[in-house]
């Protein structure tokens, strides 16, 4: 029987769309800044990856979704954002050189995925997991994959919030940055659960996580408005 946790993904998706939208809007706005253009990707990726889950909760379990799943999700679900700000905070021959060892990385994950056979004795009717995939050793990819998110994805976001978070002109960007350093660390958190077959973690954790970078982004691109310590 199915909960209402297993619907959450549906509501991701139409939040990440609706962001994917307004970063590509701001990025035509500005005609500038590829790291827009990557944030923007990076969105659609997610919702991608949450579609998957919102049809495996509707309809039920299916190969090429799953294939689908796995590589927007496990492969896909942090790394365009964090390429974005690979371009945000990085020279941009730096950033030329990750991006070429990251897509190949990618790609040759991707392909991998493609070719494992299934083991079908371990689907579950209306749940992921990355147990289906018969060649157990395509998993290991996922985990570089993610260390990379980690590292410039929320350790960007991190440093940028200590970058600012003396000055009052700044605060905002302080708090935007650390918002976004937390949701962005929550989906990892939730895919670690999938490993353990609980992948209802994941569905709350990416929701939540992406309410937070959207609030996060909100506040940076926000006014900067009088910020009085109170210590």
């Amino acid at each position: 029987m199915l909960g209402p946790v297993q619907y959450i993904p549906i509501a991701t998706t139409l939040v990440a769309l609706t962001f994917a939208g307004v970063l590509l809007q701001r990025y035509q706005q500005r005609r500038t800044g590829p790291h827009l253009l990557w944030w923007s990707f990076g969105a659609l990726t997610f919702a991608l990856g949450t579609i998957t889950e919102s049809f495996t909760t509707l309809v039920g379990w299916n190969p090429a979704v799953f294939r689908m799943w796995y590589v927007t999700g496990a492969l896909l679900g942090g790394a365009p954002l964090a390429q974005g700000t690979v371009y945000l905070l990085l020279p941009r021959r730096t950033a030329h050189r990750l991006t070429a060892a990251l897509v190949g990385t990618i790609v040759a994950a991707t392909a991998c995925v493609a070719l494992s056979p299934l083991n079908l004795a371990l689907v579950e009717p209306h749940r992921l997991s990355g147990r289906v995939l018969a060649w157990s050793w395509v998993r290991a990819f996922s985990p570089f994959i993610n260390l990379y998110a980690l590292i410039f994805l929320v350790g960007g976001a991190a440093w940028s919030a200590w970058r600012f978070r003396r000055r009052a002109e700044t605060h905002h960007r302080f708090v935007g940055n650390t918002l976004i350093a937390i949701g962005a660390l929550l989906p990892g958190i939730g895919g670690a659960f999938t490993r353990f077959g609980h992948t209802e973690v994941l569905y709350v954790t990416e929701f939540i996580g992406l309410a937070l970078i959207i609030l996060g982004y909100r506040f940076n691109v926000a006014q900067p408005q009088p910020f009085r310590s109170h210590a």
